[in-house]
């Protein structure tokens, strides 16, 4: 339909992942308990294998179509962004400040509940306000509420840090460059 604006192909990609995994189930319960002397058994792998390599296949087709016409509005992403999205910070900057975990959570939450009582975001929440939840809050609390730095605070592997990404991308590259190789061997 004309008015639909959600990507079709990442509908599709996101349906052909129940597919692949549904799949990989398969025949990993194909191959449990296969002893050594039994290989009649693997007679069933072939099918589920096939389908997930041509699967796979066809959706590395359409992600890569996805990724090349890709057109960020990074404005449009930014309007979208709202303060509560920053909870789990507000819980992190508890446990910087030696505050267990198990506590921050349950702070974080009750941060939360207080702004919507009071009809506000949580970064409006004051000090006084927050040192009413825990009495680790202090004025450098107002550094949560940096989006940037939120993304940037997370450097585990995987994480959203600029060098987490581009390390990321480097063991991509690498990947690629040793699969291309072996499959043109």
């Amino acid at each position: 339909m004309p008015q639909k604006k959600n990507p079709d192909s990442l509908e599709l990609l996101r349906g052909k992942s129940g597919r692949a995994f549904g799949q990989c189930a398969g025949f990993l319960m194909t191959l449990k308990g296969t002893c050594s002397t039994y290989n009649k058994d693997l007679q069933e792998d072939k099918e589920p294998l096939f389908d997930s390599v041509e699967t796979v296949s066809g959706c590395i087709q359409i992600a890569s179509g996805v990724l090349d016409t890709l057109r960020v509005n990074g404005e449009r992403l930014k309007s979208g962004l709202s303060f509560d999205m920053l909870a789990t910070d507000l819980a992190d900057y508890l446990v910087r400040k030696g505050v267990p975990f198990r506590e921050t959570h349950h702070i974080a939450g009750q941060a939360v509940k207080l702004a919507e009582e009071n009809k506000c975001s949580i970064s409006e929440l004051t000090l006084s306000q927050l040192k009413s939840l825990h009495s680790a809050f202090e004025s450098d609390v107002s550094q949560v509420w940096d989006f940037e730095a939120s993304v940037e605070r997370r450097t585990a592997i995987g994480g959203t840090s600029t060098p987490s990404i581009n390390d990321q991308i480097s063991q991509l590259k690498e990947w690629v460059a040793q699969t291309e190789s072996t499959f043109n061997e």
